[in-house]
């Protein structure tokens, strides 16, 4: 007769999860796939093979059904990884599915409408939740505070308000917030706030060197350079209209 061990070998566990949505406004795998060679061809490391859930909310009402063993090569050849979809209709689903694309089990979260820019054809934006390395409090609070340095591969996400980092923010690291962010130190890695459409948040560094920063859904990476009077110093990012503006931020 066997005997179970005196310590489990496993255990379930609740978890919040974030992943990248890739909001496809075409169904032109070819298309597409050119649209990512020339968004990201100066940044072939970006996404680090980085879990992303393909949205096709922006197809839903129409016939086309994008080729996805096509698209799922393009996005490999930039290391983004798709491991589910959502938002498609059921034609564009059951295709998703057979291409080995579950429909992703978190509710779909809606941005504010805001108009796209007419150079833009895939949008990164915040969706679902992916697993963060600092908990957030069970109890209600409006700002999360991490006083230890994020390494590469770790993220940290401030639901429902702030995020303040006391310690560096390496590259690779992420750190998002539904609010504002706050780093006290050098921000390295990506930093993505108003994480669920909040316009009005803002990304604040003692010394701003980030691989990502994005406001609302709107990002700029580092194949745009900061300029001289930001990089590396105090600064502040912050919406304005439909452009982000990186300036530099006075510290007495």
């Amino acid at each position: 007769m066997s005997h179970l061990p005196a310590v489990p070998l496993f255990d379930l566990k609740s978890t919040a999860w974030l992943l990248t949505a890739l909001r496809l406004h075409s169904a032109d795998a070819a298309a597409l796939g050119a649209a990512l060679d020339q968004r990201f061809a100066d940044s072939p490391g970006l996404f680090d093979d980085e879990p992303l859930v393909v949205d096709l909310s922006p197809l839903r009402d129409g016939e086309a059904v994008p080729d996805f063993a096509a698209l799922l090569a393009h996005l490999a050849r930039h290391r983004m990884r798709a491991v589910a979809a959502q938002g498609g209709n059921a034609a564009q689903m059951d295709a998703a599915r057979a291409a080995g694309l579950p429909p992703a089990t978190e509710p779909e979260v809606r941005h504010e409408a805001r108009p796209e820019p007419e150079t833009r054809e895939v949008v990164r934006e915040v969706e679902v939740i992916r697993e963060v390395e600092v908990p957030v409090p069970a109890a209600a609070a409006t700002t999360l505070i991490v006083d230890k340095p994020l390494r590469s591969g770790q993220r940290v996400y401030a639901r429902g308000g702030d995020l303040v980092v006391l310690s560096v923010v390496s590259f690779g690291a992420e750190v998002i917030a539904d609010g504002s962010i706050h780093v006290y130190a050098p921000l390295r890695g990506r930093a993505i706030a108003g994480a669920r459409g909040d316009a009005d948040a803002r990304i604040f560094s003692t010394c701003m060197e980030p691989q990502l920063v994005s406001v609302a859904g709107m990002y700029r990476t580092t194949e745009t350079p900061l300029a001289d009077d930001v990089l590396g110093k105090p600064a502040q990012v912050r919406l304005e209209g439909e452009r982000l503006v990186i300036e530099p931020l006075a510290v007495s």
